[in-house]
């Protein structure tokens, strides 16, 4: 069955258990997975790669065929998928098992894609293409997100941030995220603001920093600090975006103390995760204890007032506690 992607929203997916989704624009899919299937499968989702399936068939198929009794219903996302997923998920919907979901993802796919065709021509499947996103798409997320957060702006700001997505809707949301982070007690964000926050390196951004900061890789997050200059927004922003990830990383870390099951519990967690970011999420709570996380937060907390108190210095306080914390095996007293 062949629908556009945009009729997804409105879609009664319970009626149809498997997904074909393909296209260049992979923000457009893993947004609509996360708010039109996620909040409908709060638990036993897994994430596969196609590679990875194939390389471990046997234990793939034990999982899906034998079900046990008290299985709830299992939502499965395949990820980089080709036409030699197509004989597995053949296999499944023939067997027509029941309480079982699947979406795989895939690029861009020829009409002359056997993958591509099946799901297409099978009324128990569906098939949708998500093509790239225009300007005005793009422009009317930014606006739906300034509405939406009460956030003051302008046609200016809202073309600015859309030209320096270069016509991602990822990008699109990173730099809406920085924004966010960074109007935490203001509904007002300028046009400068904006040009300094979205000034970063293309290659390593905020996000980056301070995700390769808290899983202690200390090559990449030196290669980061000396590859850019930043300004005192910028690491104020920096602070920020510390103290979301390390509340997102307590969350995460409470519930594995109650499910030992690290993969549900990453699946399980709201709002969603994105696939990419697991692995690196999985090594950030082997590294750091639930004691450790909340001393960290305390430190952040405080280090974004002495910022704000030492403006001229702000790269030196910055990199000295990004040093201090997490280029070394120990953990400093609370600043």
């Amino acid at each position: 069955m062949l629908i556009k992607s945009y009729e997804l929203k409105n879609f009664k997916i319970k009626d149809i258990n498997y997904y074909l989704f393909y296209g260049s624009n992979t923000g457009l899919i893993e947004e609509t997975i996360n708010k039109v299937f996620k909040p409908h499968f709060p638990k036993n989702i897994t994430s596969y790669d196609e590679n990875d399936l194939l390389n471990n068939i046997h234990n793939f198929k034990e999982i899906v065929f034998n079900k046990s009794f008290f299985d709830d219903e299992k939502f499965i996302i395949i990820n980089r998928a080709s036409n030699k997923i197509l004989e597995v998920i053949q296999q499944i919907i023939e067997a027509n098992l029941q309480d079982l979901k699947i979406i795989i993802k895939a690029g861009i796919l020829d009409k002359k894609s056997k993958l591509r065709s099946y799901f297409e021509k099978n009324k128990s499947t569906v098939s949708a293409a998500f093509y790239e996103d225009n300007q005005q798409s793009l422009a009317l997320i930014v606006q739906n997100f300034f509405k939406e957060k009460k956030i003051n702006t302008s046609n200016e700001i809202i073309n600015l941030i859309v030209e320096r997505s270069k016509g991602n809707r990822i990008n699109i949301n990173n730099e809406l995220e920085k924004i966010l982070l960074y109007t935490k007690n203001s509904n007002r964000i300028s046009l400068g603001d904006v040009l300094k926050l979205t000034n970063l390196t293309e290659n390593h951004n905020i996000s980056e920093l301070v995700d390769q900061s808290l899983s202690k890789n200390k090559k990449k997050t030196l290669n980061i600090l000396n590859e850019n200059s930043l300004n005192a927004e910028e690491n104020i922003l920096i602070i920020r975006t510390f103290l979301s990830k390390l509340k997102r990383l307590k969350k995460l870390k409470i519930e594995l103390e109650k499910n030992k099951n690290i993969d549900q519990v990453l699946s399980s967690s709201r709002p969603p995760i994105f696939w990419k970011d697991k692995d690196v999420l999985k090594q950030q709570l082997k590294i750091w204890s639930l004691n450790e996380i909340r001393n960290l937060m305390t430190k952040v907390n405080n280090l974004e007032l002495t910022l704000k108190k030492n403006n001229q210095i702000t790269n030196q306080i910055l990199n000295n506690f990004i040093l201090e914390n997490f280029t070394t095996n120990k953990i400093s007293s609370v600043i």
